[in-house]
Formats: C-alpha cells, sequence, structure tokens
C-alpha cells in the first residue's frame, strides 16, 4: 500500500484491496483447489439409502491405494475405538457398518483435501476443533433425537472447511510480502470479510456446491454461525451451529497452562470478552435447555478430547 496515500484515499485503497483478494479468492475456489475425491463422492451415492451396496463400496475403495490407505490409518486411530485392528477394507466394512463408512470415506478425502493447504501447525488445531465438532454434534444429536446421527457427524467435520481457501491466500499474501491478515482472523467472519471480502461460510458453501453436496451441508456451512437463518435443515444447522458456540466459548475460557488464568478475551478483537465473541456465534436453543446441554457437552468434550488429540497424529500423517 502506498504510504503517500492521503487520507482521503485510504478507504478506497482499503476497498480495492478487498476486492482484489475477493477475486483472487474465488480464483483459488475455482481452479487453485483439488477437487473433492470423485471417488469419495461415488461412494457416498453407493453408500447412501436402503439399497447401499458395502461389498461394492470396499471394491470401489480398493481402486484408490491413497483413500485405502487413509481410510484403514482412521479406522485403526483411536477416533474410531476399534477392539481389534483392522488390516482390509472388506474388514473394515463388515465392522463399520454402511453408514460409518461412507462418513469414514468422507472423512479421509476431507483430511487429505484440507491438509494440502494448511500449515502444519494450523492443520493441527483445525482438525482437532473440526473432530470435537463432529463428535459432538453426533453426541447433541443423539440427546435431542435428531435422527440422521451420522449426518450430524458429517455436518460437524466439514463446517469450517472454507478457512481452507482463506488459509491458502493468507499464506500467498504474506509470501508476496502484502499486508498480512489480523493475528487470529480465522473463525471470526466480520474480520475476515473486512480482509478478504468474504468470509468462511460463504466460501465454504460455494465449495460445497462445487462439490454437489446435499442442500443439508450446504445450509450448514453457510448458517453455522447464525442458526436462525437456516431453511433447509434447521435442526441439523441448530446442532451445528450450538456445537460450534460451545467450543468456541470452551477454548476462549481455558487458560494457558502454566500461567495464571486472566480473564477471557477475544483475540480476533482485544478488550472484547469471550461472552461478547461468542454473540457472534449464537447460542440457538432457549436459555433453560442450553444449560443442560453445556453440561452434557462438557463431559463429553473432557471424554473426546484426550481420544481427538491422540488419533489426530496419526490421522494427518502423510497429508502435513
Amino acid at each position: 500500500m502506498d504510504s503517500a496515500a492521503s487520507p482521503v484515499d485510504l478507504p478506497s485503497l482499503i476497498l480495492k484491496e478487498r476486492s482484489r483478494r475477493q477475486k483472487r479468492l474465488l480464483e483459488i475456489i475455482d481452479g487453485g483447489l483439488p477437487p473433492f475425491s470423485h471417488t469419495a463422492l461415488e461412494l457416498t451415492s453407493i453408500l447412501s439409502g436402503p439399497s447401499a451396496d458395502v461389498k461394492k463400496a470396499a471394491k470401489l475403495i480398493r481402486t484408490d491405494p491413497s483413500l485405502s490407505a487413509r481410510v484403514l490409518r482412521m479406522c485403526n486411530s483411536s477416533l474410531f475405538s476399534l477392539r481389534s485392528r483392522v488390516i482390509s477394507i472388506e474388514q473394515a466394512a463388515s465392522l463399520l457398518g454402511t453408514d460409518r463408512l461412507r462418513t469414514l470415506t468422507l472423512t479421509t478425502s476431507m483430511v487429505s483435501f484440507a491438509g494440502t493447504g494448511l500449515p502444519p501447525e494450523q492443520a493441527m488445531s483445525f482438525w482437532k476443533h473440526n473432530f470435537l465438532a463432529a463428535m459432538l454434534s453426533e453426541h447433541l444429536a443423539k440427546r435431542t433425537e435428531y435422527p440422521e446421527t451420522e449426518q450430524a457427524y458429517i455436518a460437524g467435520l466439514i463446517h469450517d472447511i472454507g478457512q481452507v481457501a482463506l488459509w491458502i491466500l493468507a499464506r500467498e499474501e504474506k509470501a508476496k510480502k502484502k499486508t498480512a491478515p489480523p493475528e487470529n482472523w480465522f473463525d471470526n467472519t466480520s474480520v475476515e470479510c473486512d480482509y478478504f471480502g468474504i468470509d468462511h461460510c460463504d466460501v465454504g458453501s460455494t465449495m460445497a456446491c462445487n462439490w454437489n453436496f446435499m442442500p443439508s451441508f450446504v445450509d450448514v456451512l453457510i448458517n453455522h454461525h447464525q442458526p436462525e437463518q437456516a431453511h433447509h435443515d434447521p435442526y441439523l444447522v441448530k446442532i451445528v451451529g450450538a456445537v460450534e458456540h460451545f467450543l468456541i466459548t470452551r477454548t476462549e475460557a481455558e487458560p494457558t497452562q502454566g500461567k495464571v488464568p486472566e480473564p477471557p478475551t477475544d483475540q480476533h478483537a482485544p478488550g472484547i470478552t469471550a461472552s461478547e465473541f461468542a454473540e457472534r456465534s449464537r447460542q440457538p436453543y432457549d436459555d433453560s435447555e442450553w444449560q443442560g446441554i453445556v453440561q452434557d457437552l462438557d463431559i463429553e468434550y473432557n471424554r473426546l478430547l484426550p481420544v481427538v488429540e491422540g488419533g489426530i497424529t496419526s490421522v494427518l500423517a502423510g497429508t502435513i
């Protein structure tokens, strides 16, 4: 940016840079990102509905050696907690069943896809958040008697996938020595819009439409920070939005290990408390119901955290 620019020119220069970044981001989505695994999309079709063919699905997975290896690695991780080691795709299909096999295949493809665009340290943090969101969304779906628990898991897993494209652009900007995005901008839709001209919700929904994801997932991707705006599957969006709100407030409130606890603040915008920050990711349940949900999610979070932290390294092996 020209340091000699007058104050009158500054707003127009900011808008010009924002427009440039938005245009580049759309280019990244259209051509700079690898397409989502065709095998995964075909498997989703094969394993959906009452006539799902597990043998046909296993045969298709075996045609993709990379996918096969990732499926077996994840199947044997602590994230799936199987009692015996799985050594073949057919065994995985038999043990997991159609719903979980579909979820596992989508998960491995998503991890592989996202791993190519994130810095290693961010990939670990990103997937820790998303695996927790997936498992907690599945748990909350069962608690609230939402029948499609596998969809809740997948929706929680992919809800922030739009952040991958933003990270790619952020790295480009840094490499070209342009103005870097504000520190800890991720998951802050207002800061994302100010800098990139678009937020991860809109980016994610565009990616999902390009990949022909079902409308319920598109609804989650675009509305998980504002569940009240959901229109296709408000119950699913409500579940993922509640989990996102819980994880944001939980993460912001946790003191740094070894330091004296301080009042939680929003690192995206110093001086804003965690509770004020959490308003950006809205809690969609009634206050009386929400207290019970928080207590339940808190117990499940503490149970899942070591499982996720123990399994995520092996799951990400070879992708970052």
